[in-house]
């Protein structure tokens, strides 16, 4: 057997892992936004008190959670929740809020 031989399980996962990302993609702002639903409710349509995200453009959201990340927005739990996310993951996180219908 040549010594190559035995690189091609490594080579083919190398090969196939931007499919397997690719699948992994089409839910992760959704899958993210999630952790929002304690908040802001499932979809963000919020009620009470808090916020709702649902249908607000995406660049107030980021503008927003990238607020309380630095700390320049006061905030009871959002600076540290905020912290916990990737500029990206905000991004797509306010991108999957934006696209929900306002609440009513």
């Amino acid at each position: 057997m040549p010594p190559w031989f035995k690189r091609i399980p490594a080579l083919l996962f190398v090969a196939c892992a931007p499919l397997a990302a690719g699948a992994q993609d089409a839910d992760l702002a959704r899958n993210l936004a999630a952790t929002c639903a304690n908040c802001h409710g499932a979809g963000g349509p919020s009620q009470g008190d808090v916020r709702p995200l649902a249908g607000l453009a995406a660049d107030k959201i980021i503008a927003a959670v990238s607020d309380f990340k630095s700390g320049a927005k006061p905030a009871t739990v959002m600076h540290q929740i905020a912290k916990g996310y990737s500029d990206d993951q905000i991004r797509q996180v306010a991108g999957y809020f934006a696209a929900q219908p306002a609440p009513k």
